[in-house]
């Protein structure tokens, strides 16, 4: 049986997730005669209590408001599947992040610009948007950098009355180290040691559905999107369903794809949008011959560190009883974030092995300096299990992360079938470089040095918690030994990007190649690794979406 059309649309956007309800809710906002659509996998997760809160929260993952995504075997982390948080619910990944409002260094930005050639998606030309985002937490912040009306409400650890015990401690060993405390790391000048800033004012959750309001947008959840439809003119006419409705757009009308990094690209290939080879293999017949589907894909690996603490009786960290300070509820418990570069001799010999001849000064991974590494200490322990540790949450332990924020490694999302039901294949090829096996070493030896080899450290810490069979690594140890705790410890954090990267898939308007009345906005098309989390960029980028869309699709 035929499917049957049930409504026509202005817009019809494909995904309610972070971008996904932002564009809606703006292009409604800017434009109350259109008509728009959201159609989401998943369900409104915001009648669910545990959403709002930021430790309650925690246990979404691997509920049903979680993909629960797994990579295949990573081949250089001990043939390990990587697990995958992915938000499926009005909202997406806003309802499961940690909340980090991290926009990253200008420089990432200014290499996507470069790359596309378009000064739209600079660090420049996206601050408007930024600042469109941000009601900023400080009144007296700097009006170049920050917008103070925006939906998404920032908070730092000192702003949300937050006295970690641990706070001059840690930021004395960073300065031991070198690394000294700037006033604001989201000016696009992140490197150095800066507050910690989430977007949990008051120790709510913000989810997108809620501060971008969707009123007037028809919002359809558990709604599985199987194909986007397309006429012989390949021009998007509408999306199909898996249970067979179909929503069609008007003339001039369009079609939004806003799935995230790991869903966009298997519902642009099941829509016949992709490498033929692929296609055939699962009997979809072509649409556009587009090999870069899926391919690009980029993410940050991160590795957890714990520490056995000298003094726990002092309630020093989450677990003891004495740890319950006023407004503690209110983020993580955790004061710093430090961003770094690394040393650019032992980058340029990495990238040399990599790339097959010498590297210069002007190398792009290397002029800047560049923001290669982000370093956290969090006063608590938890995520032990994934290195094979059980670390109780009683107050004697505290850990920290490390995160490489810039891989060259690429990995790729295909299908594996036809059905849109099935997850993606997935494979992030973490640490398949030797640049990217460089940075991660050089982030091991700097926790190494932080904790052992400063005198904050060492009167903190009596010893590592190390996995069995295994031994504490200095900032001396070997490649061979700090890249075996790599590939036994690294995980993803879940930023995934490139899928359908601008320049490739997508064109700097954000529109599919090849086809008409299609845009893909979400962080599939981030073409480059970003030293970001990324919710602070998706905002900006959908932002600048409904700009672009009305601006070029005049006869919305």
């Amino acid at each position: 049986m035929a499917p049957s059309v049930s409504e026509f649309f202005d817009i019809i956007v494909a995904g309610g997730g972070t971008a996904g309800c932002v564009v809606a809710s703006r292009l409604r906002q800017r434009k109350p005669s259109l008509s728009v659509l959201i159609l989401e996998a998943g369900g409104d997760i915001s009648q669910n209590p545990q959403v709002f809160s930021t430790r309650a929260g925690m246990l979404l993952l691997g509920s049903d408001a979680d993909w629960k995504y797994l990579s295949v075997p990573q081949s250089h982390l001990n043939d390990r599947p990587i697990y995958y948080e992915s938000g499926r619910g009005l909202s997406g990944s806003a309802a499961l992040n940690s909340g980090g409002w991290i926009r990253g260094d200008a420089q990432d930005y200014n290499q996507w610009a470069r790359q596309v050639s378009d000064q739209r998606w600079s660090y420049e030309g996206l601050l408007p948007y930024f600042k469109r985002t941000e009601h900023h937490y400080d009144p007296n912040g700097d009006p170049e950098q920050h917008g103070f009306e925006g939906p998404i409400r920032t908070s730092s650890v000192s702003f949300s009355g937050r006295q970690y015990p641990l706070r001059e401690t840690i930021q004395n060993a960073w300065s031991n180290l070198g690394v000294h405390a700037i006033n604001d790391a989201n000016n696009g000048h992140p490197q150095g040691l800066a507050e910690l800033v989430n977007n949990f004012p008051d120790g709510r959750r913000q989810l997108t559905s809620e501060v971008y309001p969707l009123d007037g947008v028809k919002v359809v959840t558990d709604a599985l999107v199987k194909r986007v439809i397309f006429d012989d003119r390949k021009t998007a006419t509408g999306v199909e369903l898996v249970d067979g409705r179909v929503y069609s757009v008007r003339s001039g009308g369009e079609v939004i794809v806003s799935a995230g990094s790991l869903r966009t690209p298997q519902v642009l290939l099941l829509s016949g949008i992709g490498d033929p080879n692929q296609l055939s293999k699962y009997q979809i017949p072509l649409q556009i011959d587009l090999p870069d589907v899926g391919r690009n894909l980029h993410d940050h690996l991160m590795i957890f560190r714990y520490w056995k603490l000298r003094e726990p009786e002092k309630g020093l960290a989450l677990g003891s009883p004495l740890f319950n300070g006023p407004n503690y509820e209110k983020g993580g418990p955790g004061d710093w974030i430090v961003t770094t570069s690394v040393p650019s001799t032992g980058l340029q010999n990495a990238l040399a092995k990599d790339e097959g001849g010498p590297i210069g000064n002007d190398h792009p991974l290397v002029a800047g300096p560049r923001s290669h590494l982000e370093l956290t200490t969090i006063y608590a322990a938890f995520g032990g299990e994934l290195a094979g540790l059980q670390i109780p949450i009683d107050g004697t332990a505290i850990m920290n992360f490390f995160m490489g924020c810039l891989p060259t490694s690429r990995g790729s999302v295909t299908l594996q079938s036809n059905d849109p039901a099935s997850q993606p294949v997935i494979d992030p090829n973490f640490c398949a470089t030797e640049a990217d096996r460089f940075v991660m070493r050089e982030g091991w030896r700097l926790l190494s040095k932080l904790m052992f080899e400063t005198p904050e450290g060492k009167a903190l810490v009596a010893e590592e918690i190390v996995p069995e069979n295994h031994e504490s690594l200095s900032s001396q140890a070997s490649d061979d030994s700090i890249d075996a705790r790599i590939r036994l410890a690294g995980i993803s954090t879940s930023h995934p990007a490139g899928t359908a990267s601008m320049g490739t898939v997508v064109d700097s308007s954000l529109r599919v190649k090849g086809a008409n009345n299609l845009r893909v906005v979400d962080a599939s098309v981030i073409p480059v690794p970003l030293a970001s989390h990324y919710q602070a960029a998706v905002y900006a980028i959908a932002e600048q979406a409904v700009d672009i869309i009305l601006e070029e699709n005049q006869k919305l």
